[in-house]
């Protein structure tokens, strides 16, 4: 993208509202909202436990199936995209049956919306959701030393900044390996563009300030070491450059060995790639599953 100052607007309007770029976007969330709420009624989920006391902090459980002598299940915590500004766990329900099917604990957790809250503070929501996981998963048949992030878009910046979290400084009683693994779809890894995107920034409000504390890329890359795992950056090969470019820069920034896996997948566009998440067949969902393990 461009380098120099000051940033072209229309351009980035171009380049980031994903919504005029698929103007099929709305089918997509009538059947993900569809689909959801067959999920929710379908299973043995848990809807709307607290994980803390600010506006939004809540999560839904969708638990493995109990098997006698197995041992407890792998954790997939997933975080829903929206520009950090709208969208809820309940559009997402959907992602969890075929994960659970094979074996799998899901989360899906909610956040509190821009311009309300600043990412910042949404970040240290999705910190609360974890530690919550990983202190309470165990009396849902979940593993809470497996526990691997997926995110999209506003959520995949959100799963970065979990893998990169200093766990040690939340609570003594977490383990700085808290994330095994992470997988970021279509993930924004630097907000300074985004803070130039006007109709974006009318909502998120941020500042040059957020912008360095809250950008994956300016942060020191993760250590892989004492089980603490890599991240996998995937993005839609249809979707625009800039957020073809975000996903090459996180694996610039960390380095292959935290970012081993940076790919654009064929003939998936911003929404679609949430599709493929749910889809047995695709290539995003078999990856999941070999961070889950099932």
């Amino acid at each position: 993208m461009k380098t120099t100052a000051p940033y072209d607007a229309e351009w980035l309007e171009r380049e980031y509202n994903n919504r005029a770029r698929v103007p099929e976007h709305p089918m997509h969330f009538e059947r993900w909202a569809r689909d959801s709420a067959v999920a929710r009624e379908g299973g043995r989920a848990l809807i709307d436990v607290s994980y803390g006391h600010g506006a939004g902090e809540t999560l839904d459980i969708f638990p493995a199936p109990r098997q006698a002598g197995k041992p407890p299940a792998p954790v997939l915590v997933f975080i829903h995209g929206g520009w950090w500004r709208s969208l809820d766990k309940s559009d997402h329900s959907f992602i969890a049956p075929p994960f659970v099917q094979r074996g799998a604990c899901v989360v899906v957790p909610n956040y509190a919306l821009c311009p309300a809250v600043t990412i910042p503070e949404i970040t240290l929501q999705m910190v609360r959701a974890l530690a919550w996981v990983h202190r309470h998963i165990g009396a849902h048949g979940g593993d809470p030393h497996r526990i691997t992030v997926v995110g999209h878009s506003a959520g995949a910046h959100l799963a970065a900044m979990m893998l990169a979290c200093d766990w040690s400084l939340v609570g003594d009683d977490l383990p700085l390996a808290l994330v095994k693994n992470a997988l970021g779809m279509s993930g924004l890894y630097d907000l300074e563009p985004v803070m130039h995107t006007p109709s974006v920034q009318a909502s998120l409000r941020l500042s040059a300030e957020q912008v360095a504390k809250a950008s994956p890329s300016r942060l020191p890359a993760p250590l892989v070491r004492e089980g603490r795992g890599e991240l996998t950056a995937m993005v839609g090969a249809l979707e625009s450059s800039e957020f073809l470019r975000h996903n090459r820069l996180i694996q610039s920034a960390w380095g292959e060995r935290v970012v081993p896996v940076c790919e654009a997948l064929p003939g998936l566009n911003h929404f679609s790639i949430v599709d493929a998440l749910a889809d047995p067949r695709q290539r995003l969902h078999q990856a999941v599953r070999s961070l889950l393990s099932v």
